[in-house]
């Protein structure tokens, strides 16, 4: 038998093994980033947002300055994102777009007011925020998106489709934590954007039994006995006198709260979360941030200058799949050359033939070798010792004929002053006493 083979620490800490469930791969995923000008709490508004959408958005996303929309809509498809929003701020206010990936359609709206999440939590006077609440994802709730016109339909589409559906078969209600709501006012045509936290309490029980089934410690000090703190007139909750038949439900299913009991009677309260937008729509457009434009809030135009804008956009998009054109036979012929010159490249590569190489050797004019015994002759006029020039050194190279001279100075003992004297680099010759060049 082989060995088995072991797998390294990068195998066995590798998630993306793993494969997610069909229901995360069908939820929507979104991208939340701001662009534009910077200040205005912008930075803390995005992070809000992406709160809201949690816990189907990149809540940790790093973005630059040098990343465009491009670099999100490339990396889209394999993190199965379908909506980017988009925070921006100009000189004239700030605005927000919500754009269906990858090919649109794009909504733009401007935000007239807004408040932050923290402003909103540290403005009520029992803070009720649990982290456990944005494990789920937040039930959407429209109201008054039933007016006529193109916009309000593609409106109502696109805030359903930012959020998962529910099957209201299958659903669990322990995972409805919080809501998003998303109220119209046809008169202003403004669209005010809320976020609240989901809580179930008993009903028709007094205050004393619903402090001891909630788990917490109930204060006897004004009571003779448990039973006059549990049956003691007035000590019904103040909620319960506001509490309306129509905030009243009948729960399905058993809730993991304390006090709520399968098929009995529940009230639902909600804690509002943050943040908090009013936005108005401004514009559609049929693309990703380009394209036609389906409505416009402050421009209208005629049929005929529609009709001239499609035509332009037309002509524009025949161009550019000219140019397409034209660059990809550009790019065949560019490749093709290259072919033909790396074959070239090769062929001389190869080696060439023995008579060829013998004909080019005898072709070629030798130079003349330096030899030492001949320079000896040319300049010292005598014929050199046998031992002088060796076999080894026989074929190396003469010195040069120009010699460099070096200046040093070297105190005279006699006189008490320096002397000039001349020394010469390399050996010195005494048989020569030619004044060299």
């Amino acid at each position: 038998m082989g060995k088995r083979k072991r797998r390294g620490r990068c195998v066995k800490n590798n998630t993306n093994v793993n494969i997610e469930p069909e229901e995360t791969v069908e939820a929507p995923h979104s991208f939340v980033i701001h662009k534009g000008l910077p200040g205005g709490n912008l930075l803390e508004l995005t992070k809000d947002f992406r709160k809201v959408m949690e816990p189907f958005t990149a809540i940790s996303l790093k973005e630059r300055k040098k990343n465009t929309i491009k670099d999100f809509v490339s990396v889209a498809g394999p993190l199965h994102v379908s909506h980017l929003s988009i925070f921006s701020r100009t000189e004239v206010g700030m605005y927000l777009k919500i754009c269906k990936l990858p090919r649109g359609p794009t909504m733009t709206f401007k935000i007239h007011n807004f408040s932050l999440a923290r402003d909103v939590v540290s403005s009520l006077k029992k803070q009720n925020v649990v982290e456990a609440a944005f494990k789920h994802s937040p039930l959407i709730v429209l109201n008054s998106f039933t007016a006529e016109g193109l916009h309000m339909k593609l409106m109502a589409s696109m805030f359903q489709n930012m959020f998962p559906t529910i099957n209201l078969t299958n659903v669990d209600l322990n995972t409805v934590r919080r809501c998003v709501l998303m109220n119209y006012n046809p008169s202003t045509n403004m669209i005010d954007f809320r976020h609240y936290t989901i809580k179930i309490i008993p009903v028709g029980i007094s205050k004393g039994v619903k402090k001891v089934v909630q788990g917490k410690v109930p204060n006897l000090n004004r009571c003779n006995d448990i039973s006059e703190f549990l049956t003691k007139s007035g000590m019904l909750s103040e909620s319960e006198f506001e509490d309306d038949p129509s905030n009243q439900v009948t729960l399905p299913q058993k809730i993991i709260s304390r006090g709520n009991v399968e098929s009995g009677k529940s009230a639902i309260k909600l804690h509002e979360l943050g943040p908090r937008l009013t936005l108005q729509l401004i514009k559609i457009e049929d693309g990703l941030l380009d394209g036609e434009v389906l409505y416009h809030n402050l421009i209208e135009k005629t049929d005929e200058e529609k009709l001239e804008i499609q035509k332009k956009r037309e002509n524009k998009k025949k161009l550019k799949e000219k140019r397409k054109k034209i660059q990809e036979k550009n790019k065949e012929v560019k490749e093709n050359l290259k072919q033909k010159l790396k074959e070239k490249s090769l062929e001389g590569m190869k080696k060439v033939n023995p008579q060829e190489k013998s004909s080019s050797e005898a072709n070629e004019v030798k130079e003349p070798e330096d030899n030492d015994a001949d320079y000896y002759r040319e300049e010292v006029g005598e014929e050199p010792d046998e031992d002088l020039f060796s076999s080894s050194t026989a074929n190396a190279k003469r010195p040069p004929k120009f010699v460099q001279f070096r200046r040093k100075r070297k105190w005279d003992d006699t006189n008490k002053s320096p002397v000039k004297r001349f020394k010469r680099d390399g050996v010195k010759n005494k048989n020569s006493n030619r004044k060299r060049k």
